[in-house]
């Protein structure tokens, strides 16, 4: 699913020539108050090898960090946790079909991603349509050469050193039911619009990739949240307006304390009026950034 890898807008079966590294600057913010600052950093989840982008102001955060901050626990513990859960909810009951659940288009359209992708069709037909956007991500990535390997949470986990606190917004039972408790429609109107962008703007994953490079808030927000907006309100509200809204909660509680902060999230979720940097303006802190 778009969120589950990086809120991206699309998904492509290549993936354009990597930036030079000189230019590489993802957007970073630092927000500060009397005795803490916070570095927030906004992630593509997925990405191709060989990518140089680590920005100074990120490394040097890490270095000092006292504690850091993801989505979700990291490590194979997490990992495991997530594809075990995947695996017993992600699943139609027996009888039912999701080719059944599409439009004769729609189904036709996945049928032709799933053949064109190696994702086994029998396989396919009997997943939820969350899972199914899922697999067909996943295989997307895997054409690229892209994969959760060279992410940016993999890197940063490693780059930190072993006496940074580790902390999570969520478990993965709680990330996972947001997309397994979603209604049956936005799930279809989710799966469709990653298979219809897959097929109709093969750059898609490279505009988004370039603009996170150059850091441009601008494109990263088109690309990135606008297609979810409009193929399906209400989930975007729950994956990312909601999300939002309670991680709030946990950082404001952290900058009420002491020290120095990493947090590392999905970049939609860092850009645009309603992303963290402009909730954390809005209640008075300093924060630098685009």
């Amino acid at each position: 699913m778009r969120i589950l890898a990086g809120l991206l807008a699309a998904l492509v079966l290549a993936l354009p020539a990597a930036p030079s590294p000189a230019r590489a600057a993802p957007p970073v913010w630092v927000v500060r108050d009397a005795d803490s600052e916070m570095v927030l950093f906004g992630s593509i989840h997925v990405l191709p090898p060989g990518l140089a982008w680590s920005p100074p102001t990120l490394d040097a955060a890490l270095k000092q960090a006292d504690d850091l901050w993801f989505e979700l626990p990291p490590g194979p513990v997490a990992e495991q946790e997530i594809a075990r859960l995947a695996a017993t909810t992600g699943v139609l009951p027996p009888g039912k079909s999701l080719f059944a659940l599409l439009t004769p288009k729609d189904a036709e359209l996945l049928l032709r991603a799933a053949e064109e992708l190696g994702v086994d069709k029998a396989t396919l037909d009997r997943l939820e349509p969350w899972l199914a956007e899922v697999a067909i991500a996943a295989a997307s990535y895997r054409a690229a050469g892209a994969d959760t390997d060279n992410g940016v949470e993999k890197s940063v986990e490693g780059a930190t050193p072993s006496r940074v606190k580790r902390a999570a917004f969520e478990t993965p039972a709680e990330q996972l039911g947001l997309f397994d408790n979603s209604p049956l429609d936005e799930q279809i109107a989710s799966l469709n619009q990653t298979v219809r962008e897959l097929a109709e703007d093969p750059d898609a994953y490279g505009k988004l990739v370039r603009a996170w490079m150059a850091g441009d808030t601008r494109v990263l927000d088109d690309e990135a949240l606008e297609p979810m907006r409009k193929a399906s309100p209400a989930l975007f509200k729950r994956l990312v307006t909601d999300r939002n809204a309670r991680w709030i909660g946990r950082l404001e509680t952290r900058l009420k304390g002491k020290g120095r902060t990493v947090v590392v999230v999905g970049v939609g979720h860092l850009i645009g009026e309603g992303g963290l940097p402009s909730r954390l303006r809005a209640l008075g802190y300093s924060v630098t950034g685009p």
